[in-house]
């Protein structure tokens, strides 16, 4: 009798356990939890009195960052400003938008609008690589929320990007078209090397309007150069760094109340001066040597439109020469007895299978100076020369001009190489 009912505890005791497992954890659905979820997103988007600050970093430019301004309604309509050029920055323009559950939660911007400008795969729209445009998202998936932001990270690309509860000031900033993009004005700098004077420091600052990044490079205690890169985007009074720029002595979160003057080739504002300089702040003293020598490495290196200079881009026409493709620069090129550096132009004539070098300038092998420059010398021209070769001359003179160039590494297989005369001239090779 006593082992029947220990069977018949263990049996009961077995349906109980089941039964609590059985039982369901949630109230609702995973589908209808899902669409309360969306449903609560759709209220918050909507029910932002003032609309949203949108910030996107997209994935495929390092440190990058863009702003947006985006109301959105319950029509599934989104109208957004822009902070991508000027006429973005003060053109309302309106398309849709969508919340729909994917993998998680999601929002998309379902038809075209200024946040597909950065993904727009021809790179002439935004000035990124054709097929890839900026790497950056459209859709995008909703991370959850932290006081008054809304996190999300592209579905494609991985983009970071934040949507935060605009203020009435920030509206009506918006909506009075009130964007000061004096910043933009740093790419009529005459010279290549520009600072900028917060207090008693001083950075040099490298930026590229098109992606909305600034490098800034100091000097630290020791003298040693260090760098640091950071976003930035335009605001009603200036621009604002993404993250705030710091060296451990100045804490840098943006430059307000900007001023061009063309004049003095200055930009100024709020407890801070930029302006022109024809020497870098801290010469790479080993960057030309590493240039040659990587370019001997590799064969040789490529400029696709010669010399700017004195603010115009390809300043001697070397790319109306006929049948221009690109100059290179051969160093110790073993097609000239002695094995010269060559400077030359290949070719490529309207329906022919392949490119040429036709002509070009030999130099002996260039001088370099314990300060970091670099000097050339020119030995002779060969090749059938063009009937006019005034670009040839122009980029001749320029080249042996006797102040010199200091070498500016840009990349892993980019050189800015800049006159040491003033600064206002310098040409980009790359491979």
């Amino acid at each position: 009798m006593k082992q029947y009912l220990l069977y018949l505890l263990v049996i009961v005791a077995t349906f109980s356990a089941c039964k609590k497992e059985d039982d369901p954890i949630f109230p609702k659905s995973p589908d209808e939890r899902l669409n309360d979820t969306l449903n609560k997103y759709q209220q918050t988007l909507t029910g932002a009195p003032y609309g949203w600050k949108v910030l996107i970093y997209p994935a495929g430019i390092p440190h990058s960052v863009f702003s947006f301004y985006c109301r959105f309604n319950d029509s599934n309509r989104v109208a957004m400003f822009s902070d991508f050029d000027a006429a973005s920055s003060i053109t309302l323009k309106e398309s849709s938008y969508r919340l729909k559950a994917l993998q998680q939660p999601s929002l998309l911007f379902d038809t075209y609008s200024y946040i597909h400008v950065l993904s727009d795969p021809d790179g002439g729209v935004n000035g990124g690589a054709n097929g890839q445009g900026l790497g950056s998202d459209f859709e995008f998936a909703l991370n959850g929320m932290s006081g008054d932001t809304i996190l999300l990270t592209g579905r494609f690309n991985k983009s970071k990007a934040y949507l935060i509860k605009a203020t009435q000031q920030e509206q009506k900033d918006y909506y009075n078209l009130k964007r000061n993009r004096a910043f933009e004005n740093i790419t009529k700098f005459l010279t290549y090397f520009k600072r900028i004077s917060v207090g008693s420091s001083q950075y040099e600052i490298k930026v590229n309007i098109y992606a909305h990044t600034i490098t800034f490079s100091w000097k630290d205690a020791n003298g040693v150069l260090q760098s640091m890169e950071v976003g930035f985007y335009f605001t009603a009074t200036g621009v604002a760094f993404s993250p705030a720029f710091t060296d451990g002595v100045n804490t840098i979160t943006g430059l307000e109340n900007i001023v061009w003057n063309e004049n003095t080739q200055t930009l100024k504002g709020t407890d801070f001066t930029i302006a022109g300089f024809a020497k870098p702040l801290v010469v790479d003293s080993t960057a030309a040597r590493r240039w040659w020598q990587q370019g001997l490495d590799q064969e040789y290196w490529i400029s696709p439109d010669g010399f700017h200079d004195n603010g115009v881009d390809d300043a001697y026409q070397i790319s109306q020469l006929p049948d221009f493709y690109f100059m290179g620069y051969w160093p110790a090129f073993s097609g000239i007895n002695g094995t010269p550096d060559f400077q030359g132009i290949v070719t490529l004539p309207p329906g022919a299978g392949q490119s040429q070098l036709s002509y070009g300038l030999a130099f002996s092998k260039p001088a370099f100076a314990a300060d970091g420059r670099i000097n050339f010398t020119f030995l002779d021209a060969y090749g059938n020369l063009p009937e006019d070769p005034t670009p040839l001359v122009s980029t001749l003179r320029k080249m042996t001009d006797a102040a010199g160039f200091y070498l500016v590494q840009t990349g892993p297989n980019a050189y800015d190489m800049v006159s040491a005369k003033d600064g206002k001239a310098w040409i980009t090779w790359f491979r």
